[in-house]
Parts: structure tokens; C-alpha cells; sequence
């Protein structure tokens, strides 16, 4: 615990220190919100496919819905990174 708290201590000096490693930049929520929805996105365009046999309407399903997914996470994230309760 001291040898931490010392180290801590000495990155703020060197000013190498973290300001806060529990909160993310919008920069990383934007990016995780798309790597995840090309995840989501393509599982909704397989089963789109699956349901509705067609290629083309199962694509236009995925890409309404990357759009629409992608800003509702972001959103999502953005007001969980500014709940304390859990960190």
C-alpha cells in the first residue's frame, strides 16, 4: 500500500499520473459504440436473413439499425460514465 501510494505520488510529480482511470473520453465511447455495433449489426442482418429470406431486406433491417443502435449506446454509455454508484 505504500509503495503505491508513493508511486502514485511520484507519477503525479513527473506528471505521467492518470487524471482518472474509472471515466471514459468520448472518443473511447465512440469507438466502442461502433466495434460493437458491427457485432450486433451483423447478427441482426443473419437473422433478418433467417426470418425473412431475403438479402437485400434483411441489409436494410441491419443498417436502420446500426444507425439507430449506435447512437442510443453512446448515449447509454455517456450517462453511466457519470453514475457513481459501482466504481
Amino acid at each position: 500500500m505504500i509503495t503505491e501510494q508513493l508511486l502514485v505520488k511520484r507519477e503525479k510529480e513527473q506528471g505521467t499520473y492518470e487524471k482518472d482511470s474509472t471515466s471514459e473520453s468520448p472518443k473511447r465511447s465512440i469507438v466502442k459504440s461502433i466495434s460493437w455495433r458491427v457485432v450486433g449489426t451483423l447478427d441482426t442482418i443473419i437473422i433478418s436473413w433467417l426470418v425473412t429470406g431475403t438479402l437485400s431486406l434483411a441489409f436494410s433491417i441491419g443498417l436502420v439499425e446500426l444507425v439507430t443502435k449506435m447512437v442510443l449506446y453512446f448515449f447509454h454509455e455517456r450517462i453511466w460514465n457519470s453514475i457513481k454508484w459501482g466504481k
